[in-house]
């Protein structure tokens, strides 16, 4: 069946949430939204595209830092409300200059940094 991006569930503002996961260590990455134009435009160029809420603009993924991610696979959730992009990423996914934005871990209570800035990102 031929996929529209139309037919995924998104948000009152138009958004639906998309977890980018590295294709290859399958460690979690980040999490951005996207809306129709922003998954049409990741599946036609294989340039993953976010829609950046603040800027109110399309952000391509790593356009301005280096920092890209190829789209290896493309999944929709159950309930068509979330997708999983499962990406090449070159350098930091994480505008902190770490390899994951999920780098803070609750332990008994208590926020651990479990990741450092990677070293040029």
């Amino acid at each position: 069946m031929p996929f529209d991006p139309t037919t995924l569930r998104y948000n009152d503002a138009g958004l639906i949430p998309a977890i980018a996961q590295d294709a290859a260590t399958r460690d979690v990455l980040m999490m951005a939204w996207m809306n129709a134009q922003a998954v049409a435009q990741t599946l036609k160029t294989g340039r993953v595209t976010y829609w950046s809420r603040s800027r109110q603009e399309f952000w391509i993924k790593g356009e301005t830092s280096g920092n890209t991610q190829e789209l290896v696979d493309f999944r929709v959730d159950c309930d068509r409300d979330c997708l999983l992009v499962m990406v090449n990423q070159v350098g930091p996914a994480c505008h902190t200059g770490r390899r994951t934005c999920f780098y803070t871990e609750v332990q008994d209570g208590e926020e651990i940094e479990i990741a450092t800035p990677m070293a040029g990102g």
